[in-house]
């Protein structure tokens, strides 16, 4: 079993919503299929995908449906969180009840043996340019919210934590927060985000090892639709050595991650 992270998928299946993505970039051509293929090639039945928020681009739940119905097409299990764009998210009693294979995350944690996959939206941090009172009061609800799930992983015994958030967990100085302070107590092994885009915006999100937590951006067009792995289950990994060799997308998680390179 891995666990891989794409955010910022975009969609928009309906044909009530006219949301084309090609305007943003080159990036952005064929998005959705790029991100398909790429997926059906790196994900198996048994992994398990993250999807850290800006889901579909509809703005009520049947508007998003179309959207959903393809990401549970696809294989894996799948954890979502609520994006800035996600105006579709109702409540999440109702949105757990959609499907077996996809579980969305508010609050709570998600759990596949001893990991846990934790998260929320997340906010704008204090330190970014014109964060204001109205600012503070969403920040401080999702820090609560991030505290409540994290708090989940704990009772629940979890000894790997993986979390994602919507924004990045700083500001565009990469200034602490509270958001990587909660992180850094709780033990958080990765924290993958998203909303970032564009080559300009990529280089105002943290990425890289700071204090014991490993920070990888996962916007769509960061990752050009290739799914990032973020864990790798040790045991998969070695019944694959010993059948001769790992998987095509094992391969390329462990050449990504020992060519990171620390960036603040």
């Amino acid at each position: 079993m891995n666990i891989y992270a794409i955010g910022d998928l975009h969609l928009s299946f309906d044909p009530r919503i006219e949301k084309p993505m090609d305007i943003f970039g080159a990036n952005w051509e064929r998005h959705d299929e790029k991100v398909k293929e790429s997926w059906c090639r790196q994900v198996s039945s048994d992994d398990i995908v993250v999807l850290p928020g800006d889901i579909s681009w509809g703005l009520r739940q049947d508007e998003a449906m179309a959207d959903l119905e393809w990401i549970h097409n696809l294989p894996g299990k799948k954890v979502i969180t609520k994006g800035n764009h996600d105006l579709w998210w109702t409540t999440i009693t109702r949105l757990n009840r959609l499907f077996d294979d996809i579980t969305f995350l508010q609050n709570k944690c998600y759990m596949e043996g001893n990991i846990a996959v934790c998260g929320s939206r997340g906010w704008i941090c204090p330190g970014t340019e014109g964060f204001d009172s109205h600012d503070r009061k969403i920040y401080e609800r999702e820090l609560l919210r991030l505290s409540l799930s994290l708090e989940d992983a704990k009772s629940r015994g979890a000894e790997t934590i993986i979390a994602a958030l919507h924004y990045p967990p700083t500001n565009d100085k990469m200034q602490g927060s509270g958001f990587t302070k909660m992180l850094e107590e709780y033990g958080v092994k990765t924290c993958v985000y998203g909303h970032l885009h564009g080559k300009e915006a990529f280089k105002n999100g943290i990425r890289g090892t700071l204090n014991g937590v490993e920070y990888k951006l996962v916007s769509l067009d960061y990752l050009d639709g290739r799914p990032k792995l973020i864990f790798r289950d040790e045991n998969t990994e070695k019944e694959a050595q010993q059948s001769g060799g790992e998987t095509q997308a094992a391969v390329n998680g462990k050449v990504e991650t020992e060519g990171m390179k620390t960036e603040f």
